[in-house]
């Protein structure tokens, strides 16, 4: 059983569909820079091709040639001091280090993940307008809407036959009928 609500949950969950849509998103924003970069590349050319056409080969071979002896004596130079005992312990102490790296890089992968997941979330958000209902509701709930106040001030007093049932209105619109209604049973 514990398997299915797995399955369900994972099948259910919308967190990878958000990501792809974050990773879409930022990857449009990246694609917006291209024209500006190869702009740049553009003007940059030249002088890098003419750079490279006035280097002389041999120039770059001897200095070639110089790093390669000095990596192959550093590399002799470590080969002869390495003691089995300490390679043994050396390597099971970088393996154990590694694991931490590891744990720590899942870690953050995790985080980035949740970061793009996010990014994503808003962005069908924005795609769909739930972002600008949200702000609409919160605006509502805020500053709710004086206009019926004035509407029902303006509007002519007529007496109801019957009571009516009692409609559900929010404090406020009661208060601002009754405050409309006592000018009228004065006159």
């Amino acid at each position: 059983m514990a398997i299915a609500d797995d399955l369900k949950k994972t099948l259910t969950d919308p967190t990878p569909l958000y990501f792809a849509a974050g990773t879409a998103d930022l990857a449009v924003q990246q694609a917006k820079k291209v024209p500006g970069l190869i702009e740049q590349l553009r003007a940059e050319a030249p002088a890098r091709i003419e750079a490279v056409k006035n280097t002389d080969p041999k120039v770059v071979q001897g200095k070639a040639k110089e790093a390669q002896e000095a990596v192959t004596a550093k590399v002799a130079e470590v080969l002869g001091a390495i003691d089995a005992k300490k390679f043994g312990e050396t390597a099971q102490d970088l393996a154990l280090r590694g694991v931490g790296v590891a744990a720590e890089y899942a870690v953050k992968a995790k985080e980035a993940y949740d970061k793009v997941a996010e990014h994503g979330e808003q962005t069908v958000r924005a795609w769909r307008g739930e972002a600008s209902e949200e702000i609409v509701d919160i605006a509502v709930v805020v500053e709710p809407d004086p206009a019926p106040v004035a509407d029902v001030a303006t509007e002519p007093q007529a007496e109801p036959a019957a009571e009516p049932a009692p409609k559900k209105t929010t404090a406020r619109k009661s208060a601002a009928k009754k405050a409309a209604a006592e000018p009228a049973d004065k006159s």
